[in-house]
């Protein structure tokens, strides 16, 4: 298989459209990143900012900013186009995660949705489209998913594709600040 940051893959079913992230996406992100209700839920562990954005230019910079990370292979962040609206509803960001803890070799994801996509059926949609093409596309043995305990479609959704809830703790490469709440799904 063909290196995710060699071709981003493109992955589709007959409501959602998981493409690489677009700066024409940021006036639909920006309603995802401002979305009060949705913000407490968006994985932000490790990250050097949050994903808390009111302003357009906001938005433009994050994006700016994935594309260079995707750029220098740290990870891959595709939207979520939602077909029935044209729109996009979110993101998805994954990558393989290189650590000295339980969740080395581990291919992280992070799922951002507006809050009126945070639903079982709308996260179950998304996530089945991608879920079976990480372990191969990223090279790693299992996969992890932050579900804060706020969030109870989500860990609905993701106990339905199989993910256990772990106990381990993700360790911060910048600060080693410890982080929890995290469901994976082995290989």
């Amino acid at each position: 298989m063909v290196s995710p940051y060699e071709k981003c893959p493109v992955f589709e079913n007959e409501k959602y459209l998981l493409r690489y992230v677009d700066a024409a996406d940021a006036p639909d992100l920006l309603l995802v990143y401002s979305d009060e209700k949705a913000w407490p839920i968006f994985n932000s562990d490790n990250c050097t900012g949050d994903f808390h954005c009111t302003l357009p230019e906001h938005v433009k910079d994050m994006i700016k900013f994935w594309q260079l990370e995707y750029d220098r292979k740290h990870f891959v962040r595709w939207s979520i186009i939602d077909k029935n609206i044209s729109r996009a509803i979110g993101t998805i960001e994954l990558f393989n995660r290189r650590a000295d803890d339980y969740f080395n070799n581990c291919g992280l994801l992070r799922l951002d949705v507006r809050s009126d996509y945070e639903c079982r059926k709308d996260i179950l949609g998304i996530l089945s489209l991608i879920l079976p093409s990480v372990c191969e596309l990223f090279d790693c043995e299992m996969i992890a998913t932050k579900v804060p305990h706020i969030a109870s479609e989500r860990k609905q959704a993701v106990e339905e594709l199989h993910f256990k809830a772990s106990d381990e703790k993700l360790i911060g490469g910048h600060d080693r600040k410890i982080y929890t709440e995290y469901y994976v799904l082995q290989d």
